[in-house]
């Protein structure tokens, strides 16, 4: 059996030794506003679920998933405030999605009041309209801030 041996090691600093690395990808309160929204689209498509089959487990993940939709909107606001300050590229003009997204908070903040409430009633129909409500006003504001986005870009 051979054995290696070290006998001498030397760590050296060289200033020129800088990592070239850029940050990829989108900023992080972009990833978190996805997944809002995909909670958020969910809990429709279980008050739709809800609305043909009253099984109060649709009910149940309902609720779940607007909790998670509204857990997930308050740590995109504190990453959108952290980028903010961090100097981090946000697109611009920013203000279409910050309001049309605190809208769909607040709808949706509104929403768990309303599917706090027992019994069938309190999804179908005020719950249902007001999922479907924050769907559409995040659908509405995703158009309006990319159309503003690419005008931007053009020039126009």
């Amino acid at each position: 059996m051979k054995h290696a041996m070290i006998a001498e090691a030397a760590f050296t600093g060289d200033a020129s030794l800088r990592s070239t690395a850029k940050p990829r990808g989108r900023p992080i309160h972009k990833m978190l506003v996805s997944f809002s929204a995909a909670y958020f689209a969910g809990a429709l498509v279980t008050d739709l679920v809800y609305w043909r089959m009253p099984d109060v487990m649709w009910e149940r993940f309902s609720i779940w998933l607007i909790t998670a939709g509204l857990i997930m909107s308050g740590l995109a606001a504190i990453a959108y405030v952290i980028d903010l300050v961090g100097g981090r590229q946000i697109d611009r003009p920013a203000w279409p999605r910050v309001v049309g997204y605190a809208i769909a908070a607040l709808l949706s903040l509104f929403n768990a009041f309303v599917h706090s409430r027992d019994g069938y009633t309190a999804v179908v129909p005020t719950g249902l309209m007001l999922s479907g409500l924050v769907v559409a006003v995040l659908i509405l504001t995703a158009g309006v801030a990319s159309a503003l986005a690419n005008r931007h870009r053009v020039g126009g």
